[in-house]
């Protein structure tokens, strides 16, 4: 019932987790951060740099998964300073045209790999 998608696009899974589940036309997207999948190094030009990362990683999941950014529905970010929403916002807009997928954000005190920024996202596929 349930697919696992895995790509070598986006960094490895570094616990026990899969990069994303498929489930009928709805994949999961596990939380990314800004590693670069051919180093599994994080990016370490600035928090810029590192939301771009992210917001590839995620889309080299969708398209694994036969999708595309645009067929996320919700996204969940995780950030250790909350002062860089406004960032998001900005970048994300770079990745995302209107109508925008659902969005949660949430400020927490520390994330994998010393990472500032982690989103997860759900994706629904049209019957595929």
């Amino acid at each position: 019932m349930k697919q696992i998608i895995k790509t070598d696009k986006a960094p490895e899974a570094i616990g026990t987790y899969s990069q994303a589940v498929k489930v009928k036309d709805t994949v999961y997207i596990s939380g990314q951060i800004g590693l670069v999948p051919e180093t599994m190094e994080m990016v370490t030009d600035d928090i810029a740099a590192e939301i771009k990362q992210v917001f590839a990683n995620i889309a080299a999941i969708c398209e694994a998964a036969g999708g595309d950014l645009s067929k996320i529905v919700k996204l969940t970010v995780l950030l250790t300073d909350l002062g860089n929403f406004a960032l998001i916002n900005e970048i994300m807009s770079t990745f995302f045209a209107q109508p925008y997928p659902a969005r949660a954000a949430y400020e927490v005190a520390g994330l994998p790999k010393g990472g500032n920024v982690e989103i997860e996202a759900i994706m629904v596929l049209d019957g595929n």
